[in-house]
């Protein structure tokens, strides 16, 4: 488990990071600065409930490349859902609000997962866990706005422009953070791998 100091402001970003790339260590660093994070925690899952893990390479070789991938040491690579036991975002983030009550977490995701946030287990509940950051990663950002999720949420949406005070927001609440033009994913980059 990581050393939180109480009163830090953490991102999480999760995902499988398979592979990771450069456009993970671009979200986190600029949810760092945008947002006034202390770290950023990685937490690679042993594996994603929404997609098919069998060719998925195993958790040893992944948290290996995401800590070269990472290169910053505000950036910690965990494997925190296979030590806590636990596979959903909701559970991941219950667990370690508990464990960690005066650190300041935001969640962090890409506005490609914005647009299906609504199809996680129990996403409502991890709403009302941690403010949100959700950061365009070049050109997805639009069709998300009109998601399910974004439309439920919108009312608790902080200005970007105020992005500093969201983790000290009570949740719900979000951001959408523009910044990031790199379209990479590491969907493409399995697709390229096989190609």
């Amino acid at each position: 488990m990581p050393i939180l100091a109480p009163g830090l402001r953490v991102g999480l970003l999760g995902g499988s990071f398979n592979p990771p790339h450069a456009a993970h260590r671009a979200v986190s660093r600029l949810a760092l600065k945008r947002l006034g994070l202390d770290r950023v925690l990685w937490l690679v899952t042993p594996g994603n409930p929404l997609k098919d893990i069998r060719a998925l390479p195993p958790l040893a070789a992944r948290l290996e490349a995401a800590q070269a991938a990472a290169a910053d040491p505000r950036i910690e690579v965990t494997a925190l859902e296979a030590d806590l036991g636990t596979v959903f975002s909701r559970d991941t983030v219950a667990k370690l609000c508990a464990r960690y009550p005066r650190v300041r977490f935001v969640f962090l995701i890409g506005a490609d997962n914005l647009g299906q946030f609504h199809r996680w287990k129990r996403w409502r509940e991890l709403a009302a866990l941690v403010p949100i950051a959700v950061v365009d990663r070049g050109g997805t950002g639009l069709g998300a706005l009109a998601a399910p999720a974004a439309l439920a949420l919108a009312r608790y949406r902080v200005a970007e422009t105020e992005a500093k005070v969201l983790p000290l927001c009570a949740p719900p609440a979000w951001v959408f953070l523009h910044g990031i033009k790199s379209p990479l994913s590491s969907t493409e980059l399995r697709a390229r791998a096989r190609g």
